[in-house]
């Protein structure tokens, strides 16, 4: 006789659940970095726990986003997010240190507001690229306007930075590596994206 899946066992029934919630993990862990403002292990497994916590104990429709897990360019992801996370707390700590560093002529780093208008209109990918933007020392996203898909970041340095348009081009080039590594194929091409293979300044 074949069981339905009405016959199987509770716990069987929440680990599907979590498996298809699994956004909510992943926003869960980014969020409750940034409350802590500290990316660490520890702090980035205590958000993926609770975030299974939160989709187990008050269970919520799936974000209405196809995904599709890209080994490859998640590798890409991570590699090159840790490189802009380690680079950035360098140039944070010593604009701390030496703070009166000349700056292209100004004797103190200039801060900025930047406006980044992102490609992607899920608001899974847009939070989700908000939020990595946020972790990189230096880059505070402190407004989204969901209608137009728009950023609007906070940069310490904008010199260091490459001016407004280098901190777009970060910005645009991290959603990119984003949607990579999880959108699917109809997205990519809807935002002109290859979703194989790279470009020459994601090569570098």
């Amino acid at each position: 006789m074949n069981h339905t899946d009405t016959t199987q066992s509770p716990w069987r029934r929440r680990a599907r659940r979590v498996v298809t919630l699994w956004p909510t993990m992943v926003v869960g862990a980014v969020l409750w970095v940034l409350l802590w403002g500290d990316l660490s292990w520890a702090n980035v497994l205590s958000g993926v726990l609770l975030g299974a916590l939160v989709a187990l104990a008050f269970p919520l429709p799936p974000i209405g986003t196809a995904t599709t897990l890209r080994v490859g360019p998640l590798l890409h992801l991570l590699g090159r997010f840790v490189g802009d996370l380690v680079l950035a707390s360098f140039q944070v700590a010593w604009t701390a240190v030496v703070p009166r560093r000349t700056s292209r002529g100004g004797p103190t780093p200039h801060g900025a507001l930047v406006s980044v208008p992102l490609r992607a209109d899920s608001d899974l990918f847009i939070a989700t690229t908000a939020g990595l933007s946020s972790l990189v020392p230096g880059t505070l996203v402190i407004d989204l306007d969901r209608p137009s898909r728009t950023l609007r970041l906070h940069v310490l340095d904008i010199a260091a930075s490459g001016g407004p348009e280098g901190v777009r081009k970060a910005t645009l080039d991290l959603e990119a590596r984003l949607l990579r590594a999880f959108a699917p194929s109809t997205e990519l091409a809807r935002v002109g994206l290859a979703p194989y293979t790279l470009d020459k300044e994601e090569r570098r």
